[in-house]
C-alpha cells in the first residue's frame, strides 16, 4: 500500500488560486505526492477577472489592464496562448484614449493647456510620492501656469514636509498641500470670474484648477480603490511597483489567461458552487475537534454551506481581503471564517489594510431613428458623429452639490468615453461610495443619471463640435469657452455594470495600504499558519495565504495575484522537496 498523498485544498479559483494549482499539478512527481482540489464558491472561474460582451464588443467587468508588459507574467502567458490579437473588437484595443475634450460643469469647454498645466502638477506630485524623478516639460516655467522643474520640486518638498510632523500622512493630504503650494507660487496669475453662456456655474481660475485637480484625484481613486485619498498611506507609495513599458488590454479577454491556467488541471480538480463556511485548523497546544480516525484525513477541516466537509493537509486561502475583513467582523458575533480565530498579528494586519470598491459602467449609445441616422453638417450629409473621449470637471463647491440636478453618484466619475474609437459602447469608472451606490441603482435610473449629467455638460453639442473639427474656435484667453445652448439628451439602450462591492464572494475590488498600516501588513497577511510550531506538536503549513493583497510590492494587480499563487505553491513544493 502506497504512502498517503497530501491533500492540498485551494480556496478560490481566481488568478492566485489557479496559478497555485497550475504550478502544483505540473510539477515533477506531483501526481505521486499531492491530491489538489480547488473549491470555488461561485459558478465560474476567474474571481475578479471576468470577460464579458456587450453589443458585439468584448469588455472586462473586472481586471482590465496588463500594467506594464516588461517582465509581466500575465503578458507572457497572453503572448504564449495567442491572446493578444483578435478579429472581434475589444475594450481599449487602440490603447488609452487620447485627445480628450474636457468640459466643466455648465458646458464650459476648457483649453487643453489649462488642463495640462494642472494635470502635470498632479502627476509630478504623485511621481514625487513614489520616489520617481519629476518630469516637467520646461526648465523656466511659462505664462500658462506650467511650472519649471525646480518649482515642482519646491512645491512637492513643501507638501511632503508634513511627513516630519506626523507618523503617516495620507496621499490626499500631501496632494492638497501641493495644490496650495502651487497656488502660492502662482499668486500673480489673477483669478478672474467667467462662466459659460446660460450656465448657472460661475468659475474662477482657481475654482477651475481645483476642479481639474479633483478630476485627477478621482482617477487615482480608481487606480488604488481608495474611496478617499485621505485614507491612502503616503509612506507606502515608494514600495509599490509596476512592470515597465506600455500598459495594454488583452484582445481575447483577460479570462483567456485564466482558462489557460486551468486547462492543464486534471478533470475534477476544480469544484464550482462550493462556498466555504468555516475552516478549522490546529494551533500549538490544541487537539483536533474531530475523531482520530477522521483526523487521518489531515489537520484542517473545511466546512461548506451545503453541509459538506473535507479534510486537508494544507489549505491555500485566496479569498479577497474584503472577505477576510468580513470574517473578522463576524467573530464578534461568534462567527468568522476560521476556528480557532486567526492570531492577533494576522487579524491586526487584515483590519489595518485598506480594501475598496471600484466598478465599471458600460452604456450602449442608442441609434437614432433611421431618418435621423445622418446629420447635416455645413450643408452636407455625413455619418453620425462619434462620441469623444469626454472628461468631466465638476464644480467642487457645496452649493453646487446641494442644488444641482446631477446625481451625487455621478459627481466623482472622471470621464465618459467609447471603449475604442468609433464604438457606441461608452465606459465610466466609479470608486468608493459612488461605486457602491451605482450597484444599488436600477438600470433605468443609471441611464437617466448619466443622460442628465451629460446634458448639464452640453455633451451633445461637444460631440457635434468634435464632428465639425472646429472646437478650437470656441476658446477664449482664459482657457475656457462659452457654452452653447444645448439641452438635448443622449439616450442609451443597454446598461451593464459591475457589482464587486455587494458580491459576497468579494466584498470589494482590490487592496491598498491605508493610513495606519504599512507594507509589513501585506507580509503578515502572506505568512502561513501555524506561525511557529514546537517540533512534532502540530503539522506545519496548514493554512497558507495568497492573493493580490499578500504581495508587498504588486498588491492590487493581477500579476501580484499570480506571483502570490506561485509563491505559495513553491512553498509547498519546497516543503516536500520537489
Amino acid at each position: 500500500m502506497g504512502a498517503k498523498k497530501a491533500r492540498i485544498v485551494i480556496v478560490g479559483a481566481g488568478m492566485a488560486g489557479l496559478t497555485a494549482a497550475n504550478k502544483l499539478c505540473t510539477s515533477a512527481r506531483s501526481g505521486e505526492l499531492f491530491e489538489v482540489v480547488v473549491v470555488e464558491g461561485g459558478n465560474r472561474i476567474g474571481g475578479r477577472i471576468h470577460t464579458s460582451e456587450l453589443m458585439g464588443d468584448r469588455i472586462e467587468m473586472g481586471a482590465t489592464w496588463i500594467h506594464g508588459i516588461g517582465g509581466s507574467p500575465v503578458y507572457r502567458i497572453a503572448q504564449e496562448i495567442g491572446a493578444l490579437h483578435s478579429t472581434k473588437p475589444w475594450e481599449r484595443m487602440d490603447g488609452f484614449p487620447e485627445e480628450p475634450i474636457t468640459v466643466a460643469e455648465g458646458g464650459v469647454l476648457l483649453d487643453p493647456s489649462l488642463v495640462e498645466s494642472i494635470s502635470e502638477l498632479y502627476l509630478n506630485l504623485m511621481d514625487f510620492a513614489k520616489g520617481k524623478p519629476l518630469q516637467a516639460d520646461n526648465d523656466d516655467g511659462d505664462v500658462s501656469g506650467r511650472c519649471c522643474r525646480q518649482e515642482l520640486y519646491d512645491i512637492a518638498n513643501e507638501a511632503a514636509a508634513a511627513a516630519t510632523e506626523v507618523e503617516d500622512i495620507s496621499v490626499g493630504s500631501f496632494l492638497r498641500r501641493g495644490l496650495n503650494a502651487y497656488w502660492a507660487s502662482r499668486s500673480n496669475t489673477g483669478n478672474a470670474d467667467f462662466c459659460g453662456n446660460g450656465s448657472s456655474t460661475t468659475w474662477s481660475r482657481e475654482s477651475l484648477e481645483e476642479a481639474i485637480f479633483a478630476m485627477d484625484e478621482n482617477t487615482e481613486r480608481t487606480y488604488t480603490s481608495a474611496g478617499d485619498l485621505f485614507h491612502l498611506s503616503f509612506n507606502a507609495e515608494r514600495e509599490y511597483e509596476l512592470f515597465p513599458d506600455e500598459e495594454i488590454t488583452i484582445a481575447k479577454g483577460y479570462s483567456s489567461v485564466i482558462e489557460a491556467l486551468a486547462s492543464v488541471l486534471p478533470p475534477g480538480v476544480i469544484r464550482l458552487g462550493q462556498k466555504v463556511k468555516k475552516i478549522e485548523w490546529l494551533q500549538d497546544g490544541t487537539k483536533p475537534r474531530w475523531p482520530p480516525v477522521e483526523a487521518d484525513g489531515g489537520p484542517v477541516k473545511l466546512h461548506f454551506e451545503d453541509g459538506y466537509f473535507i479534510f486537508a493537509d494544507h489549505v491555500i486561502v485566496t479569498v479577497s481581503l474584503g472577505v477576510l475583513k468580513a470574517g473578522i467582523r463576524e467573530e464578534a458575533a461568534g462567527g468568522g471564517l476560521f476556528t480557532p480565530q486567526l492570531p492577533f498579528f494576522k487579524r491586526d494586519a487584515i483590519s489595518r489594510l485598506g480594501f475598496g470598491v471600484v466598478n465599471k459602467l458600460f452604456l450602449h449609445l442608442a441609434d437614432e431613428k433611421e431618418e435621423d441616422d445622418k446629420d447635416e453638417v455645413d450643408g452636407k450629409t455625413s455619418s453620425s458623429p462619434e462620441f469623444p473621449f469626454l472628461q468631466l470637471v465638476f464644480d467642487q463647491s457645496s452649493k453646487s452639490l446641494k442644488k444641482g440636478k446631477i446625481p451625487l453618484w455621478m459627481r466623482s466619475t472622471v470621464s465618459v468615453c467609447p471603449i475604442y474609437k468609433k464604438s457606441r459602447v461608452l465606459l465610466s469608472w466609479f470608486a468608493g461610495e459612488e461605486a457602491l451606490e451605482l450597484e444599488s441603482l436600477k438600470e433605468e435610473d443609471v441611464s437617466k443619471g448619466v443622460s442628465t449629467t451629460l446634458a448639464a455638460f452640453d455633451a451633445t453639442d461637444w460631440l457635434l463640435l468634435r464632428h465639425r473639427h472646429d472646437s478650437h474656435n470656441y476658446h477664449n484667453r482664459n482657457g475656457v469657452s462659452n457654452g452653447i445652448d444645448g439641452g438635448s439628451r443622449l439616450k442609451f439602450d443597454r446598461v451593464l455594470k459591475s457589482g464587486w462591492g455587494m458580491d459576497p464572494l468579494f466584498l470589494g475590488s482590490y487592496s491598498y495600504v491605508a493610513v495606519g498600516s504599512s507594507s509589513d501588513d501585506l507580509d503578515s497577511l502572506a505568512e502561513p499558519l501555524p506561525r511557529a510550531s514546537v517540533e512534532g506538536q502540530v503539522p506545519p503549513l496548514q493554512i497558507l495565504f495568497a492573493g493580490e493583497a499578500t504581495d508587498r510590492t504588486h498588491y492590487s494587480t493581477t500579476h501580484g495575484a499570480y506571483l502570490s499563487g506561485l509563491r505559495e505553491a513553491n512553498r509547498l513544493l519546497q516543503h516536500y522537496c520537489c
